[in-house]
């Protein structure tokens, strides 16, 4: 049994129930417009390298396989953070965790602002979606430090939504001080992304978001 998910100009997302009742989500770029297909193959590409670079982390999808321009991965039961609200400073502390798990396999997520991309799982635990915009950085330079670091500050800007009471010194901090990425990219290149990204190609990856009806 299959359920559309998304569909734009990069292709399909579905979830498929097979029949020994194993979940997937299939990501699906051949059915992309002509003129996006590269782009849409290079993310697939890139979030199933990052997938396998992760492979045995717990609440973080496992790849079960990618050829052709289609990744079909582990379908991971839960409910986006914006409609699960979670409250519960366990949460919080585990997703600090998830994202230092993250970082020890030389990678950093780059899309942990977007809360469609954290679920909040039937256990109450933090899980990550949507790793297409993942980087991988053995050598662990500056650059990595600094999207590490925002790794971490966009978790905080969550936590400061929903339990701000329980944020620490540090992590007031943390929060305070962008790294010199984003300070960059919000007076450069921010506004260009958002109107091509939104305006010209309508593009919304938010997978974990409404599209999931649990």
């Amino acid at each position: 049994m299959s359920r559309l998910l998304k569909r734009d100009l990069f292709g399909t997302v579905t979830h498929d129930v097979g029949p020994p009742g194993v979940a997937t989500v299939i990501r699906d770029t051949t059915t992309a417009r002509w003129w996006l297909v590269w782009l849409a193959r290079h993310l697939a590409r890139r979030e199933a390298a990052a997938l396998r670079r992760l492979a045995g982390l717990a609440r973080v999808p496992q790849v079960v396989s990618s050829r052709g321009g289609v990744v079909v991965r582990e379908w991971i039961e839960g409910v986006p953070m914006q409609q699960a609200r979670p409250r519960d400073p366990r949460y919080f502390r585990e997703a600090l965790r998830l994202v230092r798990q993250l970082h020890a396999r030389d990678l950093v997520h780059n899309d942990l602002a977007k809360e469609p991309n954290w679920l909040v799982t039937p256990e109450g635990l933090p899980a990550l979606v949507d790793f297409q915009l993942a980087m991988h950085a053995p050598r662990r330079g500056r650059l990595f430090r600094a999207l590490a670091h925002d790794d971490v500050r966009h978790l905080l800007k969550h936590k400061r939504s929903y339990l701000p009471e329980r944020l620490t010194a540090r992590q007031r901090r943390v929060l305070a001080t962008p790294s010199l990425v984003t300070r960059v990219w919000r007076a450069t290149g921010k506004r260009l992304y958002v109107f091509v990204t939104r305006r010209l190609l309508r593009w919304s990856d938010r997978e974990g978001a409404g599209d999931r009806h649990l």
